[in-house]
Order: structure tokens, then sequence, then C-alpha cells
């Protein structure tokens, strides 16, 4: 596959831009929701969420600067434990977590056109918009790889206007410090309890998205100097950003509005500001900044089952590892696989829509992509062991915080009573995947890549 594709900003916006977009919308009443209607507690959440993430971009970058093979923790886990953990995690990749976050963030696009044009939708027409919406994505970046990092970009830029206008706006017209203190207030009078820490579940969806860039990281230029660069830089973006939002909203239109209307809070506050037409304005923005974040993910996920083939680690590594020479490299094959896996849970997730369930499909693949990534961050504890890592800092602390911070966000997600059964689905998955890096190493792991014509 042809490298150079993407430069530092892109690999910065892909991260941004994957992480901020349908989560900090669609998710900010779940987060009241669980803190019994606290902004500070939801503030104190967003702020360890973020924490933990920036810890483990510290600490994949330690790994990033020390190979650029395509493939992101697939390769990280290659190299650094061994071939049967590394299928594991690629298999998950593939198969769960980025299939269903594609799935979820396609349907949220469905709702928020449907509020942008006025239609009274249902869960099958915000599913069929998002169907639309991820084939569409799927065939752009497949025919160009320029194209979906020029989207990218942009998104970037434009996902930031209604994040950053309704926070500020929201510091201006509302009364934030009121908010804030009458919640500390309340938090010392009462018995505030352990419910709070399941917060962390929808907070990890909202952050969830940065690991994505490395699974393109042999795509960017100079790959060992700018993925690190992008992996520190990005998420003190995000966190910048969904704090003025979070704090903003919750004071412009009231916690309880976030509560009570969900979704549609962002236009209501969008109206107190705007009017109808300009209400309609940043709703189109937001619309961007969703299909920004669907964008990203689709750009990963068509990496992945090439990632697995080259490697000989899934059925069918001859045809999914080609090559398209008319197409800049871009391996075709893998991506029609990975839409049709992502049409697969568009399915299911539809069908947890209509009974009902709590959360979605992709809240537990997200938790549970944590605890893969504790193996990699007990890596670079290793590697400073070794010698290998010489900053202490970097060797040590942070890949014990960026654990921590992992063990915290599945806790939360623990809550969710449907937990044990998604956790018994990833585990099932991440076995099969296991054994296929068992038998490829009784043989030859690495297959020759072949170019279409």
């Amino acid at each position: 596959m042809q490298k150079g594709n993407y430069g530092l900003f892109t690999a910065i916006t892909m991260i941004a831009g994957i992480v901020i977009g349908s989560g900090i919308f669609f998710k900010s009443d779940d987060v009241l929701l669980y803190t019994n209607g606290s902004v500070f507690l939801g503030t104190l959440v967003f702020v360890i969420a973020a924490l933990a993430i920036i810890f483990g971009c510290l600490a994949i970058s330690q790994l990033a600067t020390r190979t650029d093979n395509p493939g992101g923790i697939i390769a990280y886990a290659e190299e650094f434990v061994n071939d049967k953990v590394a299928s594991a995690f690629g298999w998950f990749q593939s198969f769960l977590y980025l299939p269903t976050l594609v799935a979820v963030v396609g349907t949220v696009s469905g709702m928020y056109a449907c509020q942008l044009f006025g239609i009274q939708g249902n869960n099958v027409i915000y599913c069929l918009i998002g169907f639309g919406a991820i084939v569409m994505f799927f065939v752009f970046n497949m025919l160009s790889a320029r194209f979906g990092g020029a989207f990218q970009n942009a998104s970037m830029i434009i996902k930031l206007i209604p994040l950053l206008l309704i926070g500020i706006l929201g510091f201006v017209y509302g009364k934030p410090g009121d908010i804030l203190v009458s919640d500390v207030e309340m938090i010392r009078n009462t018995s505030v309890g352990t419910t709070w820490l399941a917060a962390f579940a929808p907070i990890a969806f909202s952050f969830d998205g940065w690991i994505v860039a490395t699974s393109v990281s042999h795509e960017i230029r100079n790959s060992k100097r700018n993925l690190p660069i992008a992996l520190i830089c990005a998420p003190i973006v995000i966190l910048v950003a969904y704090l003025t939002y979070f704090i903003g909203i919750t004071s412009l239109v009231g916690p309880e509005t976030v509560l009570a209307q969900g979704n549609d809070s962002v236009y209501t506050a969008c109206n107190m500001i705007f009017g109808e037409a300009g209400s309609k304005a940043l709703l189109v923005f937001i619309v961007i900044s969703v299909l920004g974040t669907l964008n990203g993910l689709i750009i990963g996920s068509i990496r992945q089952p090439y990632s697995l083939a080259i490697r000989n680690l899934i059925p069918g590594a001859s045809t999914l590892s080609q090559e398209s020479k008319k197409l800049n490299g871009m391996p075709v094959n893998s991506g029609v696989l990975s839409l049709l896996i992502a049409i697969a849970w568009l399915v299911v997730h539809y069908f947890t829509l209509e009974a009902g369930m709590q959360g979605d499909v992709s809240e537990i693949a997200v938790s549970v992509s944590y605890l893969n990534y504790c193996v990699l961050y007990y890596v670079v504890f290793k590697l400073a062991r070794k010698g290998e890592i010489k900053n202490k800092f970097m060797g040590y602390v942070v890949p014990v915080m960026a654990t921590l911070g992992s063990f915290i966000i599945v806790l939360g997600a623990a809550s969710n009573k449907y937990f044990p059964i998604y956790l018994a689905i990833c585990f099932a998955v991440m076995g099969v995947g296991y054994y296929f890096g068992a038998k490829s190493m009784n043989g030859a792991n690495v297959i020759e890549v072949e170019m279409e014509s």
C-alpha cells in the first residue's frame, strides 16, 4: 500500500475528528442521567475520562515511534507481544469494535438529518439514512484516499463551530458558575453514592475513536514522528471542546432540559440563540460533524481485514490482501468486507433500538477495547524496564495511569445489565482470532501482497 497519503494535520484531525462528532451531542443527556443531573460530576467524569485517553495516547505513542508496520494495534501486538494476541485484537477491531461504531454513528447521522429537514423520524428512517451514509463514505474512501483525508480536515474545522459556539454563548448568557456551585452544595449535603460511575460508559463512547488513526499509520508521512505528535495533541483539543460544550449547553438551557429533551436539546439551544433560521444553519454544521466522525471510522475500517490478511490471520487472506493499482493501492476487497460487516451490525442496532435496550451495540465493545489496550500499556512498562524507554515518566507513570483509567471506564460499563452477554460475545470473537493466530504461527504468517489491475 502506498505511503504518504496523510500528513500531520490530517493525523491530528483524524483523531480529533473521529472522537469529536456524534457522541458529545447525543450522550450528554446520558451523562446527566447517571450523575442525577449534576453538571459538576459530569464535568469531573469528562476530565477523568480525558486523562485516561491522554495517558493512553502517550503510552501508544511510545509504540508508534518504534514501528510503522500497517495495522495499528494489530502491528503493535504482533511486534511486541505475539501473533495470537495480534490476531485476537484484529478480529475484535474488524468484526466488533469498528463496525458497531460505524453502525451507531451512521444511525445518529440519520437522527440529526431528520431534525435538519423537519422529518418526523423513527428508528427505520434513522437506520435507512445511516445505511445510505455508510455506503456513500465507504465508496468515496475506496475510490480516493485523498478524498477521505480532505473531508476529514474540512469536517474537523466545521465540527468545532457548533461545539465552541454553543459552549461560549452558554458561558456568556447562562450561569455556569451558579450551576456548579449549587451542584457542589448538593453533593456535600446528600449521599451521592457510586451510580455516577456509570457515566463513564457513555463518556467512553464520546471520547472513543482515537486508536483508529493508528490503523493508517503506514500511510502517514513520517509516521514515527507525526503519529506520536498527533496522539498527544488531539486529546487536548478534544477535552477543551467537550468541556466548553457540556458546561455551555447545560448553562444555556439547564440540565433539566438536556435530560428531558435528549438529542433535541441541541436544537433547542440553537433556537434560543439564533432563532429558527439560525438553528437550521447550525444543524448543518452538526450533521457535517457527525459525518466527519463516520468518515474517520470508515477510513480505519477499510484497512482492518487487510491488516489481518497480509499476516494470514483471516480466511480468504489472498483475496483480502489484494491492492488496487487503479485506486492507489487501496485494499478494495477488504473495504467491501468491512462494509458488509457494518451493515450487519446496523441491522442488529435497529433491533436493539426497537427493543429499547440500555445503551447501544457499541458501548460494551468500546469499553472492552480498553482492556485490550492494557496489554499494550504493559508492553510500554516492559520496554521501560528493559531500558528501551529512557524517560521514566513515559515508561512508568504513563502506562500505569493509562491502565488505571481503562479500568475505571470498564467499571462504568459493567453497570449495564447486558454487560455479561456483550462481554461473552467479545471474548468469543477474540477467541476465534486467537485460534487463527495460533494456526498461523505453525506456518507462514505473512503473505505476499498482490496488486489488482
